[in-house]
């Protein structure tokens, strides 16, 4: 569940109509905000928003471009830059060393076992995954919008694969190493 909030600003805007742009930007920056405001509000940490807070400004910037210009190029490509953008967050919390899904793990993970170095490096490779396929995601959407098809329902195909495989990646992969730490502990 908390992947899907992390990530519910960019589902607003991936599934609002393209023509409308302008607006599914806007929605999806209110998303972003009450997010923070909501998670602020009940002590979650800055490193469990690292995602919002990438999106706000994401959807800030995207909302100032489609109402100056709702005819802009930019429209074409932004579901390209909203991957694109999401690989850049995710890839920068790993170089920082702080991994984004680190956070999100903390949420629904005991506090004794947030310094130990098996859940941080299985957070690491979780990270690294969803990086990766927002990289991947983008570039595909980048070349299916060169292609004149940036609205179609391969891009909206291209995209959901873009979210669906990752989250299923951290849910076999954290079954995995649990159940890898449950046979140790006998």
């Amino acid at each position: 569940m908390s992947y899907l909030r992390t990530f519910l600003p960019w589902i607003v805007f991936a599934v609002l109509p393209s023509g409308n742009w302008q607006w599914a930007a806007l929605a999806a920056l209110v998303v972003a905000v009450a997010l923070i405001a909501q998670q602020v509000r009940a002590d979650t940490g800055f490193d469990a928003l690292i995602i919002e807070v990438g999106s706000a400004v994401f959807f800030a910037a995207l909302t100032v471009i489609a109402f100056a210009d709702p005819h802009s190029g930019v429209h074409d490509y932004s579901a390209a830059l909203s991957s694109g953008t999401l690989a850049v967050i995710a890839g920068v919390s790993l170089a920082i060393g702080r991994p984004f899904t680190l956070g999100i793990a903390r949420r629904t993970t005991p506090r004794e076992v947030w310094n130990l170095k098996p859940f941080i490096r299985t957070n690491v490779i979780i990270t690294a995954v969803w990086t990766a396929a927002f990289a991947l995601t983008a570039v595909v959407l980048a070349l299916v919008a060169h292609a004149g098809d940036a609205h179609s329902t391969t891009a909206t195909l291209v995209q959901v694969a873009g979210f669906v495989v990752p989250m299923v990646f951290t849910v076999r992969y954290v079954a995995y190493v649990q159940a890898k730490a449950g046979q140790a502990a006998r």
